[in-house]
């Protein structure tokens, strides 16, 4: 009987101390920003420094794009695949958040992560789904992805316009934490 009033009271003891902490509400932007940022710190490597640089990547409206070309502006990348259903789902609130920053000193950034078979898939979304910002086939090359260990998609990073990461695994433009944070960068 008293190893079983022992157990009971070991299993009581061990949920009452288990009891998650309650999370702290940031109270200013500035809070918000650090919130954010310390909960991707946490996996990152990246904040703070120097992005990796995807280069010469074709451009849906003609040429190539790297990321040098966008020096001086923010950078929100959007790292997908036209057979990726939460990715597609993004798109809406992408859109809305392209809108509301349209003029801006920021540049939005689709990369399409498609293999290098499938440009005509990539080609035939972004125009049936007038998806705007600028759009971009990696061709099949994983250099950039790889180089900030994305192992699944969507995946969201946020440059400064000199170039450092400010968040490699930022919030999605679903998420109002994004808008928070856009917001307190005075874009």
């Amino acid at each position: 009987m008293k190893k079983v009033i022992y157990i009971l009271a070991m299993v009581a003891l061990m949920f009452t101390s288990c009891k998650k902490e309650e999370e702290k509400k940031p109270e200013t932007i500035e809070e918000e920003i650090q919130t954010v940022n310390d909960k991707s710190e946490e996996a990152s490597l990246f904040i703070g420094k120097a992005a990796p640089k995807f280069k010469n990547y074709e451009n849906y409206s003609g040429g190539s794009t790297s990321l040098d070309d966008l020096k001086g502006k923010y950078v929100y990348i959007d790292l997908w695949a036209t057979w990726c259903g939460p990715c597609k789902a993004e798109i809406p609130a992408l859109k809305r958040v392209e809108k509301a920053y349209h003029g801006k000193n920021i540049a939005f950034v689709s990369i399409s992560l498609d293999s290098a078979n499938a440009h005509d898939a990539w080609r035939t979304m972004v125009e049936k789904k007038e998806l705007t910002g600028i759009q971009l086939y990696a061709k099949g090359d994983q250099k950039f992805a790889r180089d900030f260990k994305v192992t699944s998609i969507p995946r969201f990073i946020l440059i400064d316009p000199n170039g450092i990461v400010i968040n490699d695994n930022a919030p999605r433009p679903s998420n109002k934490k994004l808008i928070n944070l856009l917001d307190a960068l005075n874009i």
